[in-house]
C-alpha cells in the first residue's frame, strides 16, 4: 500500500490542525474504533501505539476505513524491524518515545518521523537523524516554560508537546511555540480498551474546537 503522506505534508498538516491523537489501549479492535471515532470528530493525524495488542492489524484497518484527509501512524516505534512492520501494515508515519534506531530506518524510507526527545542534545540529534519534528516528551516535566527555553536556541525545530497535556494545558504549549499537542489519555480515556466512545467523541470535539480557536487567535482573528 503506497504511503501518500510525505514528511513535508505531515509537518504542514500538523502545523495547521495543531493536534495529534495518541491511541494506546489493551485491545486492538477497540483502539481501531477509537482512532476512527477521533478522525470522524476532526482529528487528521492519529497514531496507534505498538504496545497495544493487535496494533499492526488495527493500523491496517484504520488506514482502509479512514475518512479522506486523515492519516494513521504508529507510536512507540523503536527498532528498524518495527518501522518496516508499520510500513507493511499501512502506517503512514511513525512516532518514537526517544532516540531510537527506528528514526533513521523510517526516515531513510521516506516515512515521516515524530521523534521523542526531552533535552536540547536529544532534540538536535533526532533532527540530525532525519526527524520531521520533535515530540517533546514528557512535556509535563518542564511545562510550557521549558518548551519556550528550548526554542530559544532552536527556533527552527518544530516541537509537539506530549505527556500530561489536556484541555487546560494545551493553550499554554501553543503559546510557548509548540506547533501541536499530542493527546492520549486526556482525549481517549478508556475508549481504546473498550470504554465509552460517546464520551471520547465529546472530548474530541472540545479539543478540535479549542485548537481552531487558538489558531485563529494566533493569527489575530479572534
Amino acid at each position: 500500500m503506497e504511503n501518500t503522506l510525505t514528511p513535508e505534508d505531515l509537518l504542514a498538516g500538523v502545523r495547521r490542525t495543531r493536534l495529534v491523537a495518541i491511541v494506546r489501549g489493551t485491545d486492538g479492535a477497540a483502539a481501531g474504533r477509537a482512532a476512527l471515532a477521533a478522525m470522524e470528530e476532526g482529528f487528521k493525524y492519529v497514531e496507534i501505539a505498538l504496545t497495544t495488542p493487535g496494533a499492526l492489524k488495527a493500523i491496517g484497518e484504520v488506514r482502509a476505513a479512514a475518512p479522506a484527509g486523515c492519516f494513521v501512524g504508529a507510536g512507540t516505534v523503536l527498532t528498524k524491524q518495527d518501522a518496516e512492520d508499520v510500513e507493511s501494515a499501512g502506517g503512514q508515519f511513525i512516532v518514537t518515545p526517544s532516540l531510537a534506531p527506528s528514526i533513521e530506518a523510517a526516515a531513510g524510507r521516506g516515512i515521516a518521523v515524530l521523534a521523542g526527545a526531552l533535552t536540547p542534545s536529544e532534540a538536535f540529534e533526532a533532527m540530525s537523524r532525519g526527524a520531521a519534528a520533535i515530540k517533546l516528551f514528557p512535556a509535563s516535566i518542564g511545562g510550557p516554560g521549558y518548551l519556550k527555553a528550548l526554542r530559544d536556541p532552536f527556533p527552527d525545530i518544530p516541537f509537539i508537546a506530549v505527556g500530561g497535556v489536556g484541555l487546560d494545558e494545551a493553550a499554554g504549549y501553543w503559546g510557548a511555540g509548540a506547533i501541536a499537542v499530542g493527546l492520549g489519555g486526556p482525549l481517549f480515556g478508556d475508549a481504546a480498551s473498550g470504554g465509552d466512545l460517546a464520551a471520547m467523541r465529546g472530548r474530541a470535539r472540545r479539543f478540535v474546537a479549542l485548537a481552531a480557536y487558538n489558531g485563529r487567535a494566533a493569527k489575530g482573528l479572534r
